[in-house]
């Protein structure tokens, strides 16, 4: 009976996405969703900084949202899997890594370690059961961290724009001249037209830090579904990283979905519609093996 009220689901999907957003059918029920819009909570850790974090309750497998770096958990992909979660009653949540969003901490003191920290406090004890993960951009190597070191909480993967290595591969592609200027420096600044200042900025610490969690040199150790989506415009992250991905990954379960006009961030409505379709396909093959 779940996977036909699913796939039913799916039809109606289908022309709620096409018709510009989750409000188009169903638009009292979706009305009610968008009222009732989880409210931030804080997680207290010892000798850690709190995390915020907005929680649904629901079925099983839940959805947990990784955004990117900078980023946080009130964008456009985030705020639009909580109404699709809320409409199929499933559970979902969505945090702010350390240093971002509404969680304490300082940005520039951060690191992949830190914030792998941050997820896998987060399956621990914040979420019950398999969770769907779903990454983006630097949100996409935490969830191969996570899977790696979670295999237990980890339902399946879906990856957008996933930035796996990708910091520490730029950095070392660059001529070994200007690898020397930045290390003199003690500062690597990358531009980016998702900032006021116009760059991103990472300390060598930062860098070497992240070489210790690179996961592209040998097989990946991770069996549950991957899903892949990536834009063949992206300008910041190229789509060669998720078929490397998923070349790595050691599960016979893989699909990598590129976009022909899809950007980094992939929040256009059909950029969007595309990952609800992808997780909600997961959410059917999960739910119907069960």
């Amino acid at each position: 009976m779940a996977a036909v009220s699913l796939r039913s689901c799916r039809r109606g999907l289908s022309q709620l996405l096409s018709n510009g957003g989750l409000t188009a059918v169903c638009p009292k029920r979706f009305e009610e969703v968008r009222r009732h819009k989880s409210t931030v909570q804080f997680a207290s850790r010892p000798n850690l900084p709190k995390l915020a974090y907005r929680k649904l309750k629901g079925k099983s497998p839940g959805v947990v949202f990784l955004p990117g770096y900078a980023s946080n958990m009130n964008g456009q992909k985030a705020e639009a899997l909580e109404e699709f979660c809320k409409s199929l009653g499933h559970s979902y949540l969505r945090f702010d890594y350390t240093g971002h969003g509404a969680s304490e901490g300082v940005l520039a003191e951060g690191t992949i370690g830190t914030w792998k920290k941050d997820v896998l406090y987060v399956l621990d004890e914040l979420v019950e059961g398999p969770q769907i993960l779903v990454g983006s951009s630097i949100g996409g190597w935490l969830m191969l961290l996570a899977a790696i070191a979670r295999p237990e909480k980890t339902a399946a993967l879906v990856g957008v724009a996933t930035a796996a290595d990708h910091l520490v591969t730029s950095f070392n592609s660059l001529p070994l001249e200007t690898r020397k200027e930045f290390e003199a420096k003690g500062e690597w600044t990358v531009p980016t037209k998702h900032t006021e200042e116009g760059v991103y900025k990472f300390s060598m610490d930062f860098l070497q830090e992240a070489e210790n969690h690179c996961v592209l040199q040998s097989p990946i150790p991770i069996t549950c579904p991957v899903r892949l989506i990536h834009g063949l415009k992206d300008e910041d992250v190229p789509w060669h990283v998720s078929m490397q991905v998923a070349e790595r990954v050691l599960s016979h379960d893989v699909d990598v979905i590129l976009r022909r006009y899809g950007q980094h961030r992939m929040s256009e409505k059909d950029d969007i519609k595309l990952m609800v379709y992808t997780i909600d396909d997961l959410i059917d093959k999960l739910t119907t093996l069960v």
